[in-house]
């Protein structure tokens, strides 16, 4: 008998794999045109109906590209009507003024776009099409003129690391509630930018410098890092060193509210991710098949599956992450652990912190 757990927090929902971009670092080596096998919107409202069955979780509509799927605003109007929180995960270019209006209708939460580069070359050439950063730059003119919340997400490579500041300075110029470094995850396409990942030690100073810009923007710009679940232990290493509060976020009300912590990794446990084609993974860049929507129910497949129980039991990691004191509250990057070794449960590569390291630690396990 399969074990009643909590459901999910956030699904993030691919409803097409095609995509009008080329972008490196795409984990689903996206391309335009069909593909086949793709969810029904009669598929896509039966899943609906059942999440609702499961707390009604937060939707981040994705692609591919979402806005290419002629369906996209019958599914997102659906699923607002049965009362969830929909928002939409983009590549901004073709966000116009109409899909603004449109996406304000349903209402979108939120609308998270792509912008990697600070400059019109560097951004074109990462994302595989001329005009891409002119097309974001004015989706998200689009989406705050029609009072859509606007994210900014930039996945952190040696490229772009040093402009960093600048794709801050340009969320903040355009009226965007949120910025997301994303820390790669070298799946798909981005399997060919392994020489441009950053060392271990690199990311643990973009992580600390995102506590400080937390304690810098707080208020003004909700700043958090994705695919970075080690962030949980480096924002409670130093969390009085950089200032920062127990809890931080926007403040209650505000459009960019929510709170800047997730808690680590939580691939199977609050978060999971629905392929194009109904596939359940712990999250998209964790390519293994966790069940599959179009012979199961979605809660069959969220509590049944052998791959959520083994994620969700963390006396079950290995490496440094199964000995690591903060294991509780970060967990290590399932996807990365299983793109380096083909376990999924083995440690996070990403991670320079040695288990037992922390001046105060006393072999204790820390779970807040």
């Amino acid at each position: 008998m399969n074990e009643r757990v909590p459901g999910p927090r956030i699904v993030a929902w691919e409803l097409t794999r095609s995509c009008n971009l080329y972008c490196a670092h795409c984990r689903a080596s996206a391309t335009s045109g069909a593909y086949p096998g793709e969810l029904s919107t009669r598929e896509c409202f039966a899943i609906v109906d059942q999440l609702k069955g499961m707390g009604k979780p937060m939707l981040i509509l994705t692609g591919g590209e979402p806005l290419l799927r002629p369906d996209f605003f019958d599914l997102a109007n659906y699923a607002s009507r049965k009362g969830f929180r929909v928002t939409v995960g983009c590549n901004g270019t073709l966000l116009t003024g109409e899909v603004a209006q449109k996406m304000a209708r349903v209402p979108i939460a939120r609308v998270a776009v792509s912008l990697d580069f600070p400059t019109a070359e560097l951004q074109d050439n990462f994302r595989g099409l001329k005009g891409a950063y002119d097309g974001v730059l004015q989706g998200m003119t689009n989406a705050r003129g029609a009072g859509v919340p606007v994210q900014v997400n930039a996945t952190v490579t040696k490229m772009n690391a040093p402009y960093l500041e600048e794709l801050v300075r340009i969320a903040l110029d355009v009226g965007a509630v949120a910025f997301h470094p994303f820390l790669l995850v070298p799946t798909g396409r981005g399997k060919g930018l392994e020489k441009e990942e950053l060392p271990p030690s690199e990311y643990e100073r973009i992580l600390r410098w995102i506590c400080e810009k937390q304690v810098e923007l707080e208020g003004r710009l909700l700043f958090k890092p994705t695919d970075a679940p080690h962030f949980a232990r480096v924002r409670l290493q130093y969390r009085k060193e950089c200032g920062l509060p127990a809890h931080a976020g926007m403040p209650a009300g505000h459009p960019g509210a929510m709170s800047v912590m997730t808690g680590g990794c939580l691939a199977g446990t609050g978060f999971c991710f629905i392929s194009h084609v109904g596939k359940l993974q712990g999250c998209g860049y964790l390519d293994i098949e966790a069940g599959d929507l179009k012979r199961q129910t979605f809660r069959e497949a969220w509590e049944g599956s052998p791959v959520f129980r083994d994620i969700r039991d963390v006396s079950r990691l290995k490496g440094k992450c199964g000995r690591c004191e903060f294991k509780k509250v970060c967990g290590g990057c399932r996807a990365r652990a299983y793109e380096t070794t083909g376990d999924y449960l083995d440690e996070e590569p990403y991670c320079v912190y040695q288990p037992g390291s922390r001046h105060d630690a006393k072999k204790n396990e820390v779970t807040a």
